[in-house]
């Protein structure tokens, strides 16, 4: 087993049961070793289509409908921040932040390219 520190932030607190603090939440939990950040996500109940912005360990890995860190194995110890997919870009993160390869992947991807900043896209 491993433990990983997760944050959750705006409405995905509900995620955590009584142990949301309103607008945000912080658990440890218990996972197998060798889960992934998909494994991760049932364990909470969230369904993906919530999951918006995501950093684990400090390090941007998805952003809202790339589903890019599905696949990232956790390990002991890994912190994961999970904000809701309508949440505004962390102002703090805005230049300069450290993107996982297959985050800069699926950005590439991305019929448009990059980023947009409009709703629902």
């Amino acid at each position: 087993m491993i433990t990983v520190e997760v944050w959750l932030y705006g409405p995905l607190a509900c995620y955590a049961g009584d142990r949301s603090q309103g607008s945000h939440a912080h658990l440890l939990l218990q996972l197998p070793e060798g889960s992934r950040m998909a494994d991760l996500l049932g364990r909470l109940g969230m369904p993906l289509e919530e999951k918006g912005i995501t950093f684990i360990n400090a390090q941007l890995t998805d952003m809202p409908g790339l589903a890019a860190d599905l696949d990232w194995e956790l390990r002991q110890g890994d912190r994961v921040g999970l904000f809701h997919r309508r949440s505004m870009w962390p102002f703090q993160y805005r230049h300069g932040a450290s993107l996982s390869p297959k985050l800069r992947e699926a950005m590439e991807r991305r019929d448009g390219g990059a980023l947009h900043h409009s709703p629902g896209t």
